[in-house]
């Protein structure tokens, strides 16, 4: 196994048949690809715009209202992966399967500031958009919501690095909203532990520094819930509650698409991202 960090030179080292497997082709490089060493599989992973609610510019729910507004994920789609994703339906898409019969209404939103109210409550005051360079789509995303949300009255500045550099600075809320890649099922494929960590008051990587008491009810609810249907049911109930307060503007659900040479049998692709190759994964 050789780790390569940039997504290009992946492609290049399956193309070339230095490798057997390259594992998260970058969406531009995807479709240089052979089509029949090119794989694709709907994931779990959901890009969104997160905004801190803790401090700064979206500290006002009616300026975090008109960033929901403004910020198109689908014109994302094409454009920016390739076709290689799926236009949001909220925090969890179509490979978490039973979210899509369970969701649940947002209603209760604040309504959102008008353009000209925009530029009045931020006047002299810059928006400070991150976005990490871990995933090649990221930096491009973000360039395209600077110019959306332009478009609606902010100013915004964008600072683009890479993760480990940012990320102190991310939990300590010193951007006002960043563009993220996250994994909605974690380690135990439960999204509870998701919801808990990323938007509860005391959860441990709330970037966008939500304290809601109706969300953080919302989540122990679920995570209290022992029946599978009822427990995934309290979840979208959840995820209805964090969307209405604007903490987060899901944009795209990711496909994960895999390269593999046309020699390999058995590989598998895995939305969760966790399995890869095992005991029947061979050389023809």
């Amino acid at each position: 196994m050789t780790w390569i960090a940039d997504g290009t030179a992946r492609a290049n080292a399956l193309r070339g048949g230095d490798v057997d497997i390259a594992e998260w082709i970058p969406t531009a490089q995807a479709k240089l690809l052979d089509e029949k060493t090119r794989h694709e599989v709907p994931s779990v992973r959901t890009d969104s715009l997160i905004l801190n609610t803790g401090s700064g510019l979206f500290t006002d729910p009616a300026l975090r209202a008109s960033a929901r507004e403004a910020v198109d994920g689908a014109a994302l789609v094409d454009s920016v992966f390739g076709g290689y994703a799926d236009p949001a339906q909220g925090l969890f898409g179509p490979a978490v399967s039973w979210a899509a019969d369970k969701r649940v209404d947002v209603t209760g939103r604040t309504k959102a500031a008008t353009t000209a109210q925009v530029r009045s409550r931020t006047k002299g005051k810059t928006m400070r958009l991150a976005a990490i360079t871990n995933r090649a789509e990221l930096p491009e995303a973000a360039t395209v919501l600077q110019q959306q949300l332009e478009k609606a009255g902010f100013t915004v500045k964008q600072d683009v690095r890479e993760y480990t550099q940012m990320e102190a600075d991310l939990l300590a809320g010193k951007y006002d909203a960043l563009v993220f890649s996250r994994v909605t099922l974690l380690d135990t494929g439960d999204a509870v532990a998701y919801l808990a960590s990323d938007y509860k008051s005391d959860g441990v990587y709330n970037i966008a520094r939500l304290k809601d008491p109706k969300v953080d009810q919302a989540i122990k609810s679920a995570a209290e819930e022992g029946d599978t249907t009822k427990r995934q049911q309290k979840i979208m109930s959840a995820e209805a509650e964090i969307l209405r307060t604007d903490a987060v503007v899901p944009l795209v659900h990711e496909k994960v698409v895999q390269g593999i040479s046309t020699e390999v049998e058995g590989v598998l692709l895995d939305p969760r991202e966790r399995s890869l190759i095992d005991v029947d994964t061979r050389l023809k």
